[in-house]
């Protein structure tokens, strides 16, 4: 396609905003170090070009039309975004500064994420961090909230940007007393008559996803205890409440130990996906990009498996 005769959509934009941010042309053309006769045909070439009319012009003042405050605001916009691009792409080798703001599920966060974050932002000892530990699903906008992790399928994203961290396998436990006290499960069926710990409606799941011939499925356990907290549910199962099913990060240190035991290994291999989602916007700061960069970079070297 040829495109060499398409005008250069950036012309002029620079001198309309010096005009429009100025009381007269006068002003502009000092502030730019232009002549004025050359602002004023600028302007005028630019107007033919969009083929509105951009200024009310009298011997002392110039105003904007209304078509002139639409343009000003969408060139306003262009010219922040090119800023915070250029902001971005540069920030690699200078100290960062400000604060973000991360949201988080309650056991990954402590155990996986934090020491992570650590790590990330010690080169910026100007960077702050307000973290929200928490198994519900926030509201980014409202909540102001930089970038947040989420577990499982993301419903709703047409306002939000997803990156893939991981894929970790889920496990079904319980710890030794549990089970020998109440039998261990070796079907779905059987866990019928166990007491189960699961989540609620606005926190952690209410069901377990589980592989039964050959494909995923979700399964409603008996929810004997419910909790808005994953951690809580963790140490529920190891005080020996009940069977519960988890990302692995979050029970690895104590299946390790043998304070949990895995069970119904061949129905809990279905993985769960782990995410960091930020709200859609034109560019993120220099400081949230690090951070994303960073856990981008943690992930692909396995370090939230």
């Amino acid at each position: 396609m040829d495109t060499s005769n398409r005008p250069d959509p950036f012309w002029g934009v620079a001198v309309f905003v010096a005009a429009a941010r100025a009381d007269n042309f006068t002003q502009a053309a000092e502030r730019m170090g232009l002549t004025k006769s050359s602002v004023g045909k600028t302007i005028a070439r630019l107007e033919l070009a969009l083929g509105v009319k951009l200024f009310h012009r009298t011997t002392r003042l110039t105003r904007l039309t209304a078509d002139g405050e639409a343009y000003l605001v969408a060139c306003t916009s262009a010219l922040d975004e090119i800023t915070a691009a250029q902001a971005a792409l540069s920030s690699s080798n200078r100290v960062l500064s400000g604060r973000i703001h991360l949201d988080m599920p309650v056991a990954f966060g402590r155990r996986v994420l934090l020491p992570a974050l650590v790590e990330i932002t010690r080169p910026h000892p100007g960077l702050s961090l307000s973290l929200t530990f928490t198994d519900a699903t926030s509201d980014l906008l409202q909540d102001d909230v930089d970038v947040a992790i989420r577990f499982g399928t993301l419903k709703d994203t047409s306002h939000l940007v997803a990156r893939h961290l991981a894929t970790q396998h889920r496990v079904i436990c319980a710890s030794p007393g549990y089970l020998r006290a109440m039998g261990e499960p070796v079907n779905l069926a059987e866990v019928r008559r166990h007491r189960c710990i699961v989540g609620t409606a606005k926190g952690p799941p209410l069901v377990w996803v589980v592989q039964e011939d050959g494909s995923e499925k979700r399964f409603t356990p008996p929810a004997t205890h419910q909790m808005t907290d994953g951690e809580a549910m963790v140490d529920a199962a190891v005080s020996g409440l009940g069977l519960g099913q988890f990302a692995i990060s979050m029970v690895r240190e104590h299946l390790d130990a043998g304070r949990l035991k895995a069970v119904l290994q061949t129905y809990a291999s279905a993985g769960v996906d782990i995410h960091a989602v930020w709200p859609k916007r034109a560019q993120l700061s220099p400081r949230v990009r690090y951070v994303v960069d960073e856990l981008l970079e943690y992930a692909s070297k396995g370090r939230f498996n």
